[in-house]
């Protein structure tokens, strides 16, 4: 995902102008928002010849020309869907959305592809006894178990790699011997693989403190026994381009009463709603974390990433919520193993 600070601009501008943004950048498109950030279209080159073609002076305003139903894709949309999309469009350039349709970024096809390798590394966690998927997890660590064939921790380093993140930490503890012998360093899945050891529970954020060499750049950190389909590099984006010191996935989570719900206020009867459904953000297991974030970790105990951000929270340093809509799965439960197997091959 591209900086478009200086592509954005509302529909008054002159049509010189944008010429002058196209031709000024190597990005060859002006994005068009109204006054509530919300993209309404996109300028370029061709869409300026036609004008002029037509008419119309470089002086008036891109009203008149700009292309208002622009191919775009949500700021959640997986790496592969947005290259499909562009070359299916024959598009060079997708601008990204949030849910409200406000613009948040571009995505170029060619940049897509050529999958630089990044500095940023990402810790695993595969500690867990997985206590609640025996017996499947008797004689192996939960991680390892087989979805669409292969072990969840390939999946999520193979996904992971496919965004150019090949430096990896992997936070090991049950039966660490079988996850050793299956990476090894990593080169035949074509990343770098280091390994902590956990002699004890240590929590999400207390394994943190174990890490020899402090990263240089903002780091991910992800349970081990997630599925799931979020563009990584957009993660990385937002957590830079909001300036956080610590970003969580989060889910949204539904729930339905079963019952009516009856209101009561001072003994009497407000109201009845049947069944309501509450709606809840819940932690996704990820987190975008920046170096610095270490120095507020205990070292040696017991330490969890809810009580770190609770930690954010209480001190004013906003941490920040990434929404993810797309396909997440906590393998915690055997009917969950269940239906990862489902549902893998279409998804993945």
């Amino acid at each position: 995902m591209t900086n478009i600070q200086d592509i954005i601009v509302e529909s008054n501008v002159s049509i010189r102008h944008a010429l002058e943004i196209i031709d000024k950048g190597s990005k060859q498109i002006v994005l068009v928002v109204d006054n509530n950030s919300k993209l309404i279209g996109t300028v370029n080159d061709g869409d300026i010849r036609r004008g002029i073609l037509k008419g119309i002076t470089l002086d008036e305003t891109i009203e008149s020309i700009y292309y208002r139903t622009p191919t775009v894709a949500n700021i959640s949309e997986a790496k592969e869907n947005i290259i499909r999309l562009a070359t299916s469009k024959r598009i060079h350039q997708i601008p990204l959305v949030d849910n409200d349709g406000k613009l948040v970024g571009l995505d170029i096809l060619d940049e897509l592809i050529e999958n630089k390798q990044k500095d940023n590394k990402v810790i695993l966690m595969a500690g867990g006894l997985g206590t609640r998927l025996r017996p499947l997890t008797e004689n192996i660590p939960k991680p390892m178990l087989k979805v669409g064939g292969k072990p969840i921790l390939q999946t999520i380093v193979e996904k992971f790699a496919s965004y150019g993140f090949v430096n990896i930490i992997m936070c090991v503890n049950y039966k660490s011997e079988i996850i050793k012998e299956y990476f090894g360093d990593g080169s035949k899945f074509g990343v770098n693989i280091e390994y902590i050891f956990e002699d004890k529970r240590m929590g999400t954020a207390g394994a943190l403190s174990l890490i020899n060499e402090i990263p240089k750049e903002p780091f991910f950190v992800m349970n081990g026994d997630l599925l799931t389909n979020v563009n990584f590099e957009h993660l990385l984006k937002f957590h830079l381009q909001n300036d956080s010191v610590a970003t969580m996935c989060v889910r949204e989570y539904d729930f339905q009463v079963p019952y009516g719900v009856v209101n009561v206020y001072d003994g009497k009867i407000n109201s009845i709603e049947e069944k309501p459904v509450h709606k809840f953000f819940v932690n996704a297991g990820m987190y975008m974390l920046n170096p610095t974030v270490l120095n507020e970790i205990p070292n040696d105990i017991f330490y969890d990433m809810t009580s770190l951000f609770d930690k954010f929270i209480k001190s004013g340093n906003n941490p920040l919520s990434f929404p993810i809509h797309e396909y997440w799965i906590d393998i915690g439960k055997e009917e969950e193993y269940e239906k990862a197997n489902r549902e893998f091959f279409s998804v993945f």
